[in-house]
């Protein structure tokens, strides 16, 4: 009878773990799985105004977002998709380049009712938000890119040189075959090779996207996100025979990209802000989510 409690107890504790939590959005925002072009996308949508879409990276999902989220939805229509084979969007065979997932932030946009858009990109969703704003760009009223290059773009081909993005060509099914089941262990290494603070990525916030990871074919998905970085770098090669014109906000963590952000953007864009964040490395909004909002809601406005 001890043995079989104490096994009970022990299931219990890694279920708990596993659905360990992060701050959640505020309860006026609803849940829509929208579909969109051959993936199902799942999206939190709050408030009223002016749209504001937020897009996640690698180590993330939407769910980073809610801090910021619960700032803006105060004045806004605030959208926050899971990008397509991450958090709990479906997940498709293919479609990783960031032009097609552009499309599908343009999809959910349509599907909502909502024409005009500021976009706010982190890690690869950076690369999404740049392309949408390339792809879309009368719809696109100012866009924020946070800490992390942008294929194609100047000086790329420097950033990607430096050994620490050895996992832009990372994947395929031995690479996979390796990390599965041990999903937290390769994801602690971004979230405490990057980090300016690695204890701010506290353990919460580890188990929490570490199990969502672990779902059948994210890793996958995620793999994919990075491969398709060679595609990216044509498509935004090609984009750039026009450079964007909307007011572009580049933020940096100190420790991470820095001014680098900005310097990538006066590359692609007119209109350029830079912020570079003290003290941060690349997960901003873990980091340093006080002054991350403050710059962002200074540039987005009222």
């Amino acid at each position: 009878m001890f043995r079989f409690l104490l096994t009970a107890l022990t299931l219990l504790t890694l279920s708990l773990t596993v659905h360990a939590d992060v701050t959640p959005f505020p309860k006026s925002f609803r849940i829509q799985d929208i579909p969109v072009d051959g993936v199902t996308m799942h999206v939190r949508i709050g408030g009223k105004g002016p749209a504001v879409v937020l897009l996640h990276g690698f180590g993330d999902t939407g769910d980073m977002w809610a801090p910021l989220a619960a700032d803006l939805v105060k004045d806004h229509t605030v959208v926050v998709p899971d990008l397509r084979g991450m958090g709990l969007s479906s997940i498709p065979e293919g479609g990783y380049d960031k032009k097609t997932q552009a499309g599908d932030i343009r999809g959910v946009l349509a599907a909502l009712g909502i024409e005009h858009a500021v976009v706010v990109g982190h890690d690869i969703g950076t690369m999404v938000a740049f392309a949408y704003a390339s792809r879309y760009p009368r719809l696109t009223d100012r866009l924020v890119v946070m800490d992390a290059p942008v294929p194609g773009i100047t000086p790329w081909n420097d950033i990607v040189r430096s050994p620490m993005l050895w996992h832009f060509d990372f994947g395929g099914a031995d690479m996979e075959r390796l990390v599965a089941g041990r999903e937290r262990i390769y994801l602690d290494r971004f979230w405490n090779e990057f980090a300016g603070d690695a204890a701010k990525v506290d353990e919460e916030m580890r188990q929490h996207y570490a199990a969502l990871y672990a779902r059948p074919g994210n890793m996958h998905a995620a793999f994919a996100q990075f491969r398709s970085i060679r595609q990216d770098e044509v498509d935004n090669n090609a984009s750039m025979t026009t450079r964007l014109t909307m007011p572009v906000l580049a933020v940096g963590g100190e420790k991470s990209f820095g001014k680098n952000e900005a310097i990538v953007m006066r590359n692609a864009a007119d209109n350029v802000t830079e912020v570079v964040v003290p003290g941060a490395g690349h997960w901003l909004m873990e980091e340093a989510p006080t002054q991350t909002i403050k710059a962002i809601r200074d540039f987005i406005g009222q």
